[in-house]
C-alpha cells in the first residue's frame, strides 16, 4: 500500500494520545494491507473451505491468508459467510460473555450494510427476533439483500428515522447503535474518509450521535442492554457520548472480560456516579481496523413496555393468511407447523409462530422493507417459488436439487447458459457444495434462470 499523509490535526491528537513512539507504530500499521476476515453463517456452513485462522473474540470469525475474489465465490452468494471487519465481530463476544438471552427482541438501529445485523440474527437463531433498521433508502436496499442471503428468517428490515421509534420505548431486550461517525478507524481501508476528515465534521457527527441516542436509549427495557459503537478514535464521538447517555438516561456499567493477548484497550469513563467502560481497537495492537464499543445495562426496575396482542391484524398492505389457506401453503412446500403466513398482493411470507406477536405489534409503527422469508406467489393457480425461499434455511423437500461445479455455479450466478446434463422438468433448486444458490425452471425445450437480475455477477 502506498504511503499516505494523515491530516495534521488528526496526527497531532494521536501523538498526544499514544505518545511519539507508539504513534509511529500506529502510523506504520496504516501502511500495511488490512487483514481480511469473514464470519460464517452457522446455519449454513460449519467449516471454512479455505486456509484461515480463528478470530479470538468471535466464534464464527476467521482471518483469511489471502483476499479471494468474493464476487466469484458461489458460497458468498449463497449466504454462507459475511465479509466483516474483525474488530466489529467483538459484538459476538459481548453477547456471549454477558449471556444475553437469545429469545428476545433486538434492534440494530443503523444496520446497513448488514454485518452486525447478520451477527445478531445468527445469535438469535430461530428463537429471538431482530429489527434491522436503516434510515437511508439506498442503504436499506443493500441491508435487505444481505438479510435475504443470510436466510434465517428472524428479521424485520425497516426504513425509519430514529424518531419514528418513539412509541416503542422499553420493549427491546438489546439495542445496538453502530453510529454514523467521522470514520477515523477506516483510514486504511477507505482513503476517502481521510480526505473528508475535519474537526468540524467530528463536531457534526457528535451532534448527530447525541440526537440518535436521545431517541434510542429509551428503547431498552428494564434489564436489557444498550451497545454503542463507532469506527473512530476521538473522545468527542466516544467517551463524551458515553457521558451524555449516562447523564440523560438511567444505565449501569457493563465490564466485558478481555484476554491480554487480544490487544484491545479498555478505557475507564468516569460519570458523576459510576465508572463506565469502553473498548478501543488500534490497528497496531489488533489484527483489525479502528473501533470503539461500550455496553450499558438498563436497571431491572426501569420501565418495561408492553407488547399487546391484537385481536385482528390490520395493516394497509399486509394480510394474515387464514389457517385453512396456511395448510395449503404447507402442502405446496415443506414448512414448520408452528408458523404463520402473510400475503402482500400476490406474494406470501413465512414467519415463525414465536415471532408473530413482535411482528404484528411492530408493523403498526414501522416502515417495512422485508420480513421473515418470502415464499413465492400463485399465478394462474400455479405455485412460483421465490429466490428468497430458495436461499433461506427452510427445507427444500419435494424439489429436485442440482449440484453444480464451480464453473457451472458461476454461470448460473451470471445468468448465463451452461451444460447441466440431464435434469428433470419443472422447478429445480441449484446448489453449490450443498448450499442453495437459487432456482432454475426446466420447460423441456428451454430453461429459465430465476436468479435475481439485479444481483447477477458481472463478467470479470
Amino acid at each position: 500500500m502506498p504511503d499516505f499523509k494523515l491530516p495534521a490535526d488528526f496526527s497531532q491528537r494521536m501523538k498526544d494520545t499514544l505518545g511519539e513512539a507508539e504513534f509511529q507504530d500506529f502510523y506504520e500499521a496504516l501502511q500495511l494491507e488490512p487483514a481480511v476476515s469473514v464470519r460464517l453463517n452457522p446455519f449454513k456452513l460449519s467449516n471454512l473451505p479455505l486456509s484461515a485462522r480463528h478470530v479470538a473474540w468471535a466464534e464464527q470469525g476467521f482471518f483469511l491468508e489471502d483476499r479471494p475474489s468474493f464476487t466469484l465465490d458461489p458460497l458468498f452468494h449463497a449466504g454462507a459467510y459475511y465479509v466483516q471487519e474483525s474488530s466489529s465481530m467483538f459484538i459476538d463476544h459481548i453477547l456471549r460473555s454477558q449471556r444475553v438471552p437469545n429469545d428476545g427482541l433486538f434492534l440494530d438501529l443503523s444496520a446497513a450494510p448488514g454485518g452486525k445485523s447478520t451477527l445478531l440474527s445468527s445469535y438469535l437463531g430461530e428463537e429471538g427476533f431482530l429489527v434491522a433498521n436503516e434510515v437511508i433508502k439506498s442503504r436499506a436496499s443493500i441491508l435487505k439483500e444481505n438479510i435475504i442471503k443470510w436466510g434465517i428468517g428472524n428479521t424485520l428490515v425497516t426504513h425509519n428515522d430514529p424518531e419514528h421509534f418513539k412509541d416503542l420505548e422499553g420493549i427491546f431486550d438489546l439495542v445496538l447503535i453502530d453510529a454514523p461517525c467521522s470514520g477515523e478507524g477506516m483510514f486504511r481501508k477507505d482513503p476517502a474518509s481521510m480526505r473528508e476528515w475535519s474537526q468540524d465534521n467530528i463536531a457534526l457527527c457528535a451532534l448527530r450521535q447525541q440526537r440518535i441516542m436521545d431517541h434510542a436509549a429509551g428503547l431498552v427495557k428494564g434489564g436489557g442492554y444498550l451497545v454503542y459503537s463507532t469506527c473512530t478514535y476521538n473522545e468527542q464521538e466516544n467517551e463524551e457520548i458515553v457521558k451524555f447517555i449516562t447523564e440523560e438516561f438511567s444505565y449501569q456499567p457493563v465490564r466485558i472480560p478481555l484476554e491480554t493477548q487480544w490487544g484491545i484497550e479498555e478505557v475507564r469513563i468516569e460519570s458523576s456516579e459510576e465508572t463506565f467502560y469502553g473498548y478501543r481497537f488500534f490497528p497496531h495492537k489488533v489484527p483489525g481496523e479502528g473501533f470503539f464499543v461500550t455496553v450499558f445495562k438498563r436497571p431491572d426496575h426501569a420501565y418495561i413496555g408492553s407488547i399487546r396482542r391484537m385481536k385482528d391484524f390490520k395493516h394497509p398492505h399486509l394480510k394474515q393468511v387464514s389457517s385453512t389457506y396456511a395448510q395449503q401453503l404447507r402442502s405446496l412446500i415443506s414448512l414448520p407447523e408452528q408458523s404463520v403466513f402473510y400475503a402482500l398482493q400476490d406474494s406470501y411470507f413465512f414467519l415463525r409462530k414465536q415471532h408473530q406477536l413482535y411482528f404484528e405489534y411492530l408493523s403498526k409503527y414501522l416502515s417495512i422493507k422485508y420480513f421473515g422469508i418470502e415464499l413465492g406467489k400463485i399465478n394462474k393457480n400455479q405455485w412460483i417459488p421465490s429466490h428468497e425461499w430458495a436461499v433461506s434455511i427452510l427445507p427444500k423437500e419435494g424439489f429436485p436439487l442440482k449440484e453444480l461445479d464451480l464453473s457451472s455455479a458461476r454461470d448460473f450466478l451470471r445468468k448465463e447458459e451452461s451444460t447441466l446434463g440431464e435434469i428433470p422438468e419443472g422447478w429445480i433448486v441449484m446448489q453449490y457444495q450443498g448450499l442453495s444458490l437459487g432456482l432454475l425452471k426446466n420447460l423441456g425445450n428451454r430453461t429459465n434462470n430465476y436468479y435475481p437480475k439485479e444481483w447477477r455477477i458481472k463478467n470479470l
